[in-house]
């Protein structure tokens, strides 16, 4: 299965391919700062990189806004960075809270949400407008569950988030919890629970399990509406359908994902992933899944 492949022709003058890229429209991104890279694993493979400034070393979630550009949120500054892969700058910075362990962003029209490790919601209104008005939300998720993803669900008008911690009494799941916009509230139950136990898993003695699967972000497919949500640790594409049923479980290189943070797709399905800077420079690659 390919989601989102460009197209692509072959250049026997290079011995290299060359990629031609239409994206909302437009042509692929300028190509400065870009290095192309042929290599990637069997079953994500890089097309593009693009790497971030120190300040974003910690990326830990983006989301892109058309036009190259990107929002981007680090672990440890509650502020939004608007990247712009073409010029290599960040253009402009958003802050809405102080110090934190900030792991997801999601934007819907021109409100932005982010989420703290420890459950919190962070609302940003008018983000990129002159006075962007910000309010927090608590819920019932806490450190011990260690929140890492964050998605906007265009369909429900709710926020998804995805836990990297362990379900308290259960090993059997991880879930996916729902924070409804319009209430402001967070639904005791997940609305999808990832089994631990999937044969897709491999078979792990249930004192494993803990660690067999462990999100570290959450996207939903703009034309499939699947379900996508990254591993950062030993790095992974999980894909489920709307429903939360798993459809495919997809390898990742660690040489081209040292660690896979952030995921975000244009409105056709171009997908890009984020990588903290863990032992160099973070990046963000946009990337085929085969």
């Amino acid at each position: 299965m390919i989601i989102g492949l460009p197209l692509l022709y072959w250049n026997s003058k290079a011995s290299a391919f060359n990629i031609e890229l239409e994206e909302d429209g437009k042509k692929d991104q300028s190509k400065a700062g870009v290095t192309k890279m042929e290599k990637g694993s069997s079953s994500v493979k890089v097309l593009d990189r693009w790497e971030l400034p120190s300040l974003l070393r910690e990326v830990s979630g983006i989301e892109y806004l058309g036009d190259n550009r990107f929002a981007c949120i680090q672990d440890e500054l509650g502020t939004i960075f608007i990247y712009n892969t073409a010029s290599g700058k960040i253009e402009k910075e958003i802050p809405f809270g102080g110090p934190g362990d900030f792991e997801g962003i999601a934007i819907d029209g021109n409100t932005a949400y982010a989420v703290q490790s420890d459950g919190k919601i962070y609302e940003v209104q008018d983000y990129q407008g002159a006075k962007p008005i910000v309010k927090q939300y608590a819920t019932s998720l806490t450190a011990k569950h260690n929140v890492e993803g964050l998605t906007y669900d265009k369909n429900d008008n709710r926020l998804l988030l995805a836990i990297k911690g362990e379900e308290p009494n259960t090993r059997a799941y991880k879930g996916v919890y729902a924070f409804d916009i319009k209430s402001k509230q967070l639904a005791v139950d997940p609305v999808v629970k990832i089994n631990l136990a999937d044969p897709i898993f491999g078979n792990l003695k249930e004192k494993k399990r803990k660690s067999t699967f462990q999100p570290s972000e959450i996207e939903i497919h703009p034309v499939t509406n699947d379900i996508y949500i990254l591993q950062g640790t030993d790095p992974k594409l999980l894909v489920m359908d709307a429903k939360g049923n798993k459809k495919n479980l997809y390898t990742m290189e660690r040489a081209a994902f040292p660690q896979a943070e952030g995921l975000a797709f244009t409105s056709n399905g171009e997908l890009f992933i984020s990588n903290e800077g863990k032992s160099g420079v973070a990046t963000i690659v946009r990337v085929v899944v085969e």
